[in-house]
């Protein structure tokens, strides 16, 4: 009978100093939890891998981990949105004076004859710059909606890759690039998109002649390890190792040998693109020899 009164003693006694260690810790959860939600996303709670409230307490602490993954994100895309529209107002409005200015001297008549044609065409190459970067914009805007989708299908990459270069061969004779393209007669079948891998293509392509400097490109697919391999390199002025690291990021700009044209988003587009057709995109380089961006994708039998 002692033994069993000793033995509830202790019982209650046990009882009595875990309740107020439970309690104590609610307590030190609630101090926690309220100073999170003042500010303080390092704030965590600790408690003893045996104590009663240890799993209660690790989940709470990964939830906050995860809003302030969250969060950190929320931040980024925010600074990101201010840097865009900072971009976008420069980039946007003053072509567009510019081109505003142009069709109204022609329309008031202030410029004439060969002046007047000088001023016309002028304006159509604002357009033109506007065009793209509004193309570009509506790219980027579309891969970061909730709607985006791809229609990916099983397609011959050879016969996609000559179709995108058929528009860019004039260009490369006028501007005088020197092109080598070498695109093997067998099928290379790969399960794409082929809109966007189109809009991969004009997109490396027009990076070459905005940035390079270059006067010689050259495009070549192969096929190595079940894979299809896509290289598209120049002879410009290449880019800085330090630069290299940051060239795939939104709104990055090279600030050494690189012209100031640009919204900074294309290459972001081509990697996220490359990236959601399960595929891979690098790009080595050399300043003052070029720029290689290689784009490897799953080769497919179906």
């Amino acid at each position: 009978m002692v033994i069993v009164l000793i033995i509830g003693i202790v019982f209650v006694g046990w009882a009595i100093f875990t309740v107020r260690r439970v309690k104590k810790q609610i307590l030190e959860m609630s101090d926690a939890l309220e100073d999170i939600k003042n500010g303080n996303g390092n704030r965590r709670i600790l408690a003893e891998t045996h104590e009663l409230v240890a799993p209660l307490a690790y989940k709470m602490n990964d939830i906050v981990l995860s809003y302030e993954s969250r969060l950190s994100v929320y931040h980024q895309t925010e600074e990101a949105n201010r840097q865009l529209m900072t971009s976008l107002s420069h980039d946007v409005r003053t072509p567009l004076t510019t081109l505003i200015g142009y069709l109204d001297a022609v329309h008031r008549g202030i410029a004439t004859g060969k002046e007047r044609d000088d001023y016309i065409e002028t304006a159509r190459r604002k357009a033109h710059d506007l065009k793209e970067y509004i193309d570009v914009l509506f790219d980027w805007f579309k891969l970061g909606s909730n709607e985006f989708s791809m229609n990916i299908v099983a397609a011959d990459l050879t016969e996609l890759t000559r179709n995108a270069l058929t528009c860019w061969i004039p260009i490369f004779e006028d501007t005088q690039i020197d092109f080598a393209i070498h695109i093997p007669e067998q099928p290379f079948r790969v399960r794409i998109d082929p809109d966007g891998y189109m809009r991969i293509l004009n997109n490396l392509i027009q990076n070459v002649l905005s940035h390079s400097h270059g006067d010689k490109i050259e495009i070549a697919l192969s096929q190595q390890n079940g894979k299809i391999k896509i290289l598209l390199s120049d002879n410009g002025v290449g880019i800085d190792k330090e630069d290299l690291k940051h060239i795939f990021e939104r709104l990055y700009k090279c600030d050494k040998g690189r012209s100031e044209k640009g919204s900074g988003l294309g290459l972001s587009i081509v990697h996220q693109l490359v990236e959601k057709m399960n595929g891979t995109i690098t790009a080595q380089s050399i300043p003052g020899e070029g720029t290689a961006f290689t784009i490897l994708f799953p080769s497919t039998d179906d």
